[in-house]
């Protein structure tokens, strides 16, 4: 579907049920704070198979077309009961990251240049002046949210953008994923977790007991860290994901820019 067509569906759509006249690219960067590109319309669609149970073949003919660049996963949901509780349980054929990355870059010409893309929500949940005083970046609120922090190993590059400000850092992941309860920072002689070191932020505190809707946190040592003030932004690449492996020509200008700017080889 071209965006034309889109942004046609959603001008209806917003005429008639929210009585606004706004267009698509507006609610879009009010929301996400950046302008929204036809060319990353349609550029990361899955196919998700939801189901109790699998026959072989099928399982098969989702592992093949996976790994033939084709975005398709299935999960299996189970209900055990142990006597009054219910507990539900989910399991993928395939990583999920992995899908999420052949979504992003199948339709994509370009490669992606070894460096990530992170989208750090400054707000309520997070907050970024904690990240640059104790090197980390963080995702939480939904397995949505904090899953593609898994995508990040130790040693690589990341890009921090913080959506309606801008850049605000560069730094290597110097450890992986964790529940932010079970990741600590030296503050003098002693250990704390974030929870025990900040008052600016939550960091979906409600959530320290469930898995999937808890924050987690990735340890960063900074090469660059400014403050929100001083958040670079030229109309550089953005995106909604936490984590991502961009591989459009925007996201290579943005990282050569942002090298100009922070002087940074």
């Amino acid at each position: 579907m071209k965006g034309s067509q889109i942004s046609g569906i959603f001008k209806d759509f917003n005429q008639k049920y929210v009585e606004s006249d706004k267009t698509l690219d507006i609610v879009f960067k009010e929301k996400f704070g950046y302008a929204i590109e036809e060319e990353s319309l349609n550029s990361s669609h899955q196919i998700v198979v939801v189901a109790a149970e699998l026959d072989s073949s099928t399982e098969r003919i989702v592992k093949y077309l996976s790994d033939s660049a084709v975005p398709m996963n299935a999960v299996f949901f189970k209900v055990f009961e142990d006597e009054e509780q219910r507990y539900l349980s989910r399991a993928w054929i395939i990583d999920p990251i992995e899908t999420s990355d052949i979504a992003v870059t199948s339709r994509s010409n370009g490669e992606w240049n070894g460096e990530f893309y992170v989208s750090f929500g400054h707000g309520a949940e997070r907050n970024w002046e904690d990240a640059a005083e104790y090197g980390f970046i963080c995702g939480g609120g939904g397995t949505w949210y904090s899953r593609t922090l898994n995508a990040l190993g130790v040693g690589d590059r990341i890009w921090v953008n913080i959506p309606k400000l801008g850049y605000v850092g560069v730094g290597k992941v110097v450890d992986t994923a964790k529940k932010a309860d079970e990741v600590f920072f030296s503050v003098g002689d002693d250990e704390k977790n974030i929870y025990e070191l900040s008052n600016k932020a939550n960091y979906h505190s409600q959530y320290k007991d469930d898995e999937d809707n808890a924050e987690y946190i990735v340890k960063v040592e900074w090469d660059k860290k400014t403050t929100l003030k001083s958040a670079a932004s030229e109309g550089f690449f953005g995106n909604q994901n936490t984590v991502c492996k961009p591989t459009t020509s925007k996201w290579e200008n943005t990282v050569n820019r942002l090298k100009e700017i922070w002087d940074i080889a």
